[in-house]
């Protein structure tokens, strides 16, 4: 893009009297810029560790989309997608365009979508050095000169985490804001310097636009086999186990967190991995583990030693939710192409704090609907103020938050894929046995492990199984390296009677919830549920 061209395009985003706009910087240069402006540190071996404060997670109250003609009667509005007024948005915009004067702004062209048939060009405009380095980590790169010079994005990302808002002025609920607007294809961000919002803001982009394409955007990691028609997907929210579990030596990593399906087979969004740290594990997680030592990463809210530069991982002093953000590549077995075939296995991770879901389970494609449609894990005491013992947490298709279209929308592309390509299913709780939270334990990583790695080498396909009698799923009677006891939860527990009246509680909660929340949903998909 000539000077004139990249001016006049800052112009439509009514950027002016900028001070200097950097374009496309690399990754070093962009740790320079970053290191000048005091943005973070660099750490011992070489990631930048940078601090949000106040705000070290994403705000979803502070979210909302413009009610505009071209997405009004599509989105899907209520307590997740609320309204905002395009005569406020458009006042908005003004403002944090003329706080952006005499500003420097550093910008990245990207691409969302491994897969050119469903690629979507953003860009990202950011008063922060480190703002454009967390795009161009997170997002797929143009290394191709002449290809940059032709990329026009079709979203753009306006990113001033130093712009406050006035909520008497402004109409939002704090001083921080997410707004996005699918008609003028424009992401404001304000008030908070959480890189998390840049991310998940262009994920609801995405899951938006696909589903009118044919494809279904997904919440989930992947990875592959012995070769790329042996995939499995892995959907769960945060503390589940996604990352975790997709990062396996023994398999190709597509990506860890968000995906397209569509009639060729899956795709990475994405080119980089955004994964939590906290009391990470060198020896349960040596591929994670290692990205923390490497040049390219970025360190959120980690804490680093002032003087010698180096990182604890084990301090959450700042927040629970300490983050790093790595190129893709950083993972020893991943594929740069970020594509694959169809999977053969769906498994749906759930950290069951009340300890009656089985550790792992066979659905029917009704039962993955279902499922899908619930999103169910659970808070445990010490996540969230208030929080003092579990509860049941619903997000529907695992991700509620950047659903911007109805859910059934997208359980309805789910359960199709999962009938033509005849996919096994699986429910997999990475949670509690022989008690809930505080009388029982965690399972323990390597028998998680020691499941998905039984689903996913068809040692459990046809083995013996008997029906849950409350939530109707298949479990198996057996499985390679896990005691035989473990796999049937009502065992595990001393107090059986406790453990029918627990099951019996969670199974009332799945029941509220669906009527609650996919009261449309098919009536077969409706009785695939926990029978109370």
């Amino acid at each position: 893009m000539k000077t004139d061209e990249k001016q006049e395009s800052l112009q439509q985003l009514r950027l002016e009297n900028l001070g200097e706009a950097y374009w496309d910087l690399p990754t070093p240069e962009l740790y320079e810029w970053a290191i000048r402006r005091r943005e973070g540190l660099l750490s011992h071996l070489g990631p930048f560790v940078v601090k949000t404060t106040p705000y070290t997670g994403r705000l979803p109250k502070d979210k909302f989309l413009v009610r505009e003609p071209s997405s009004e009667n599509k989105i899907w509005w209520g307590k997740v997608n609320r309204p905002f007024d395009p005569v406020k948005f458009q006042t908005l915009w003004l403002r944090v365009c003329g706080y952006l004067q005499g500003k420097d702004v550093f910008i990245e062209s990207c691409y969302v979508g491994a897969d050119g048939r469903y690629r979507t060009p953003i860009r990202i405009v950011s008063e922060r050095a480190v703002g454009a380095l967390f795009a161009r980590t997170m997002f797929i790169r143009e290394l191709s000169s002449p290809k940059l010079k032709r990329h026009v994005p079709e979203f753009t990302v306006l990113h001033a985490p130093g712009f406050h808002a006035d909520p008497e002025v402004d109409g939002t609920r704090s001083d921080a804001f997410v707004m996005l607007d699918f008609g003028r294809k424009l992401v404001l961000i304000g008030g908070t310097a959480y890189l998390g919002e840049m991310k998940k803001s262009v994920f609801t982009i995405m899951n938006y636009l696909l589903p009118g394409r044919g494809v279904l955007p997904m919440h989930c990691s992947a990875n592959y086999g012995q070769d790329e028609t042996d995939v499995a997907i892995f959907f769960g929210l945060s503390g589940t186990g996604k990352t975790t579990l997709s990062a396996d030596p023994q398999r190709t990593l597509i990506g860890d967190d968000e995906h397209g399906w569509s009639e060729h087979g899956v795709f990475n969004f994405e080119g980089g991995c955004y994964a939590k740290v906290i009391r990470l594990s060198q020896e349960q997680e040596p591929e994670i583990f290692e990205t923390t030592r490497r040049f390219g990463t970025i360190l959120e809210n980690v804490m680093i030693d002032m003087r010698t530069r180096r990182i604890n991982l084990d301090d959450d002093s700042v927040t629970e939710n300490t983050r790093a953000a790595y190129p893709i590549s950083h993972i020893p077995n991943m594929t740069r192409r970020g594509t694959a075939g169809h999977p053969k296995n769906i498994i749906m991770l759930t950290c069951d704090a009340f300890g009656v879901l089985p550790p792992v389970a066979k659905l029917t494609r009704e039962q993955a609907m279902y499922h899908f449609l619930s999103g169910y894990t659970a808070k445990v005491a010490g996540t969230e103020a208030g929080v003092t013992e579990p509860q049941a947490t619903f997000s529907p298709c695992f991700g509620a938050p950047f659903m911007a279209l109805p859910p059934s929308t997208y359980a309805q592309l789910l359960g199709d894929r999962i009938s033509k390509h005849t996919v096994d299913v699986w429910l997999v709780n990475t949670g509690w046995s022989g008690g809930p939270y505080g009388v029982g334990q965690r399972i323990k990583l390597p028998v998680t492990r020691a499941i998905v790695k039984a689903v996913l080498d068809g040692e459990l396909k046809n083995v013996e199984r008997k029906q849950d009698p409350i939530f109707g799923m298949q479990v198996p009677a057996s499985c390679p390296e896990v005691p035989s006891e473990v796999l049937e939860p009502r065992k595990t527990w001393k107090d059986t009677a406790a453990y029918d009246r627990k099951a019996r509680d969670l199974a009332t909660m799945f029941e509220k919830n669906f009527k609650e929340e996919a009261s449309d949903a098919p009536a077969e998909v409706r009785e695939a549920g926990p029978k109370v």
